[in-house]
């Protein structure tokens, strides 16, 4: 496995994305179902992403964006599913940590949802906390927004 450094406008991590778009869609029952979060999720200004490569197959992405001064929205976390339970995505958030930190961000944001266990849990171990939901998130029930200090 290794781990390359890259933005959003790099070909795996678009279609990591799409593959991800694919899994939350079957995870709510449908797109529609997830409409609203559609348009936060755009690609354009994710500048920051780390990409996972297996034997030159791209298997697991996340990405940050400015929020603001002090604080990146961490977005598009994502395992194939074949390699999930194997520490890639734990590695990957501390890869991406790493990076803002170096960027002089000193906090992270990032807004999960509770039908999403696998990544609360992951956020939650490793030190991500509720806060109230920001931005785009403050009338969507459905999400749980989370900060974690650098």
């Amino acid at each position: 496995m290794n781990f390359e450094y890259t933005n959003g406008g790099n070909k795996d991590f678009v279609a990591l994305c799409h593959e991800l778009d694919a899994y939350l869609n079957h995870m709510v029952g449908g797109e529609e179902n997830r409409a609203q979060y559609i348009p936060y999720n755009s690609l354009d200004d994710i500048e920051d992403v780390i990409l996972i490569y297996d034997e030159g197959r791209a298997i697991g992405c996340a990405g940050f964006k400015r929020y603001d001064d002090e604080c990146a929205e961490v977005k598009r976390v994502f395992i194939c599913a074949e390699y999930r339970g194997q520490g890639l995505s734990k590695k990957l958030m501390e890869l991406l940590e790493q990076a803002a930190k170096k960027k002089g961000y000193s906090n992270l944001i990032l807004e999960s949802g509770e039908i999403l266990v696998e990544a609360m849990s992951l956020y939650r171990k490793i030190g991500y906390k509720v806060i109230p939901n920001y931005g785009p998130y403050q009338c969507m029930a459905e999400s749980v927004c989370m900060k974690k200090e650098l």
